[in-house]
């Protein structure tokens, strides 16, 4: 039959997936069950079994590299002649309709997209203008104040009125001016960040029912990956977008739900089914990725959780190497024992390093590692430190080609002085002043200005020259060509040589590098403002590192990815979970650090490694291992190093005192036959009880061993 190459190869409950068109679809995929592959081989279904245009498909990934891969996929199977416009994130949707339609709502076309960095420009700008400084309030803090304000949409409205008047209240009048100032800032510059995209989208849909309506009848289908992360505004957007058709189809793990400082809720995709009927539900749960060995561990640690779909990943895959739970003295203990098991399995198994990851709660859990490593000169790639499209070189290539499509303020205050030209900060506060005065945007003004007396011992007229140059010329030349040229005329390039600093010239090389890779796989000639949307979209998780290294990340950058050995660092009670996590009442919080934990072993393929040591953390107090440890059955793991029983009743006595977790509120009263867990003994039975002696007799089955126990032992826990 036609459609029958989109089935081979499938599972049962993948194809049944695949072949699900009509209405609300919620499909649970557990880790490493070929969910990526399912949704191209449905989106290829769609439009090959059923006629479906692919202009009527939206497929929504979580990331851009899961975008592109699989437009990949799709073009694999369909061809060059689907352009997969419609395979993006909910930014890259949100820029498409803005791009067609925003203009509705009086706001241009070419509006800019503003990442952390521009946003930390303009804070600048308004922080000089306002005679402040970092004392008055850090960047990152006052852009969360700014993000807090645009939870609601209602605030669009100020910045596509020219007229309208921008004053925020805010806890004080100086952090009212500073918003309202960075508000007008953004309005003055057409710049939208990421939280404005589905904002005004929303806004838009809202306000011209006409333009929504008309997106409601192209888009036929929406799928939507990862839909456990989405938030409530873009769950929003894809009701809305849905609301004509009825054809949803939702792919997710609640127990993969790390996101929830972001908006996210586990609870969307656990109801789906009431808040969308009638839906049919598919669990996929076989996992092609990991050995029984780790799916045991997994599962036994997740299904803790009561936010949650019931079910058990399992496998086909032959059985590994054991799990380990590694305990030292201290953190250089840790990291011997990390070091050593890496070196033993590089030397002896012809493992490579590039097999290794260490994953880990926070960032600042990386410092004792990253330090063993280099002792041991064991070769490391850092995942989640500076991120590429942050460095100062990048941003200031990114701000050129910005100045040849924009000429916008913020990309010439980068570039004017940017190599040296003689136009410093009094000649650059004169412009500003001539712009306001003048009604102007900085480079306008710069051009009226130019033949200023002031101007003669600058550069400003090489400068303005290139940037007129490529102006003209820039649709002529490949995006390559055009940042060459740029870096070439400006004197930028020779700067950065005769600095001579090795890793800004290298930075700028693999820049380049990746435009002319991204320019060959586009197939036709990619556009100097689609490039720079790709870019601002972008995030560092997004880019390829394959040096033969051991990967360095946290576990919410992990997600998504798949390493043959995975080592769990610092797997400490008040790091995971962390001790946010446990304050009482904050259930949800600790079942969160529990997904973590999940979300860390089901990214191992063939081994396991879950370590943690004694010592103090960074609070003053004593480290314990992590609750969960002691949540998992003592049978699906091996314990390398001693665990004193000291330790294990201090660890049971803090797990009482906090969250009221009643795993571990122990009593010591126990009833025959009921059914309790030691922490190293494992699951057990009470036998007897012996008053005279204060003993519980007890049966532990995963040891086949009968011992006595103290009643007043504290590490024994009901199951």
């Amino acid at each position: 039959m036609l459609f029958e190459k989109f089935l081979n190869g499938l599972n049962e409950k993948q194809q049944e997936a695949v072949t699900a068109t009509e209405g609300y679809i919620r499909v649970i995929a557990g880790a490493g069950s070929g969910k990526t592959k399912t949704l191209v081989n449905r989106y290829a279904y769609l439009v090959e079994a059923l006629g479906i245009s692919p202009k009527n498909i939206l497929c929504v990934t979580f990331t851009n590299k899961a975008a592109a891969e699989m437009r990949k996929r799709v073009k694999s199977l369909l061809g060059n002649s689907n352009d997969g416009s419609l395979i993006c994130t909910y930014h890259g949707f949100c820029v498409k309709v803005l791009r067609e339609d925003i203009h509705h709502i009086n706001y241009p076309k070419n509006f800019m997209i503003l990442d952390e960095d521009d946003q930390k420009d303009i804070l600048t700008e308004v922080y000089g203008e306002l005679g402040l400084t970092i004392k008055f309030m850090k960047f990152d803090d006052v852009l969360k104040v700014i993000s807090l304000f645009k939870r609601s949409y209602g605030y669009v409205e100020l910045l596509t009125n020219p007229s309208a008047k921008i004053e925020i209240p805010a806890e004080t009048p100086l952090l009212s001016k500073v918003i309202s100032l960075y508000l007008k800032k953004q309005r003055k510059y057409f710049a939208l960040d990421f939280q404005d995209l589905i904002n005004f989208v929303l806004y838009l849909y809202e306000q011209k029912p006409d333009v929504k309506l008309k997106w409601q009848n192209r888009i036929h289908y929406i799928q939507v990956d990862e839909f456990q992360d989405s938030s409530d505004k873009q769950i929003g957007l894809v009701n809305i977008l849905s609301a004509a058709h009825k054809n949803l189809f939702v792919v997710g793990d609640p127990d993969q739900a790390i996101y929830t400082w972001r908006g996210a809720k586990p609870e969307y995709l656990v109801d789906f089914d009431k808040t969308h009927e009638p839906c049919d539900t598919i669990i996929m749960n076989e996992n092609y990725r990991s050995t029984p060995e780790i799916l045991n561990l997994g599962n036994s640690i997740i299904k803790n959780n009561k936010i949650r779909i019931d079910k058990d990943l399992f496998t086909h895959n032959n059985s590994g190497l054991d799990v380990i739970h590694y305990h030292g003295k201290n953190e250089s203990e840790e990291i011997k024992y990390i070091s050593e098991t890496i070196n033993n399995l590089v030397e002896h198994e012809q493992v490579k390093y590039s097999d290794f990851a260490i994953v880990y709660r926070a960032n600042y859990n990386s410092r004792f590692i990253e330090q063993g490593f280099m002792r041991a000169e064991i070769p490391y790639t850092m995942f989640s430190g500076f991120k590429f499209f942050q460095r100062a070189e990048i941003k200031d290539c990114i701000a050129y080609l910005k100045m040849i499509l924009y000429a916008d303020d913020l990309s010439l205050l980068r570039t004017i002085n940017n190599p040296k030209r003689s136009f410093g900060k009094t000649k650059i506060n004169w412009l500003k002043q001539k712009a306001e005065n003048d009604s102007l945007s900085y480079y306008e003004t710069l051009i009226k200005y130019r033949e200023e007396p002031s101007f003669k011992k600058t550069k400003i007229k090489q400068f303005i020259d290139t940037i007129e140059k490529y102006r003209r010329s820039y649709s002529n030349l490949t995006i390559s060509e055009l940042l060459r040229g740029i870096l070439d005329d400006s004197g930028y390039d020779e700067e950065i040589r005769l600095s001579g600093d090795q890793e800004r010239i290298d930075n700028i090389s693999e820049l380049l590098s990746s435009i002319i890779t991204l320019e060959a796989e586009y197939g036709e000639k990619l556009e100097l403002d689609d490039y720079l949307q790709q870019i601002a979209l972008f995030s560092d998780n997004d880019r390829d590192v394959n040096k033969n290294s051991v990967k360095l990340m946290t576990i919410h950058t992990a997600k998504g990815l798949e390493f043959p050995y995975v080592f769990l660092v610092s797997f400490n009670d008040g790091i995971l979970p962390s001790y946010r996590s446990l304050d009482k009442g904050n259930e949800s919080g600790l079942e969160e650090e529990r997904r973590l934990a999940y979300v860390a072993i089901t990214r191992a393929m063939k081994a396991f490694y879950m370590t943690e040591s004694e010592g103090l953390t960074n609070y003053g107090k004593r480290k314990i291992p992590s609750r969960f440890i002691f949540e998992i059955k003592q049978n699906l793991f091996n314990r390398v190093g001693v665990l004193e029983q000291e330790l294990i009743e201090e660890a049971m006595e803090a797990f009482r005192q906090s969250n009221n977790d009643e795993k571990f509120i122990n009593k010591n009263k126990f009833n025959i036959d009921e059914k309790i867990i030691h922490p190293i003994f494992g699951e057990g039975i009470i036998k007897e009880i012996n008053e005279t002696d204060n003993q519980y007799i007890i049966y532990f089955s995963e040891k086949d061993i009968t011992r006595p126990l103290s009643m007043d032992f504290k590490g024994l826990a009901k199951i």
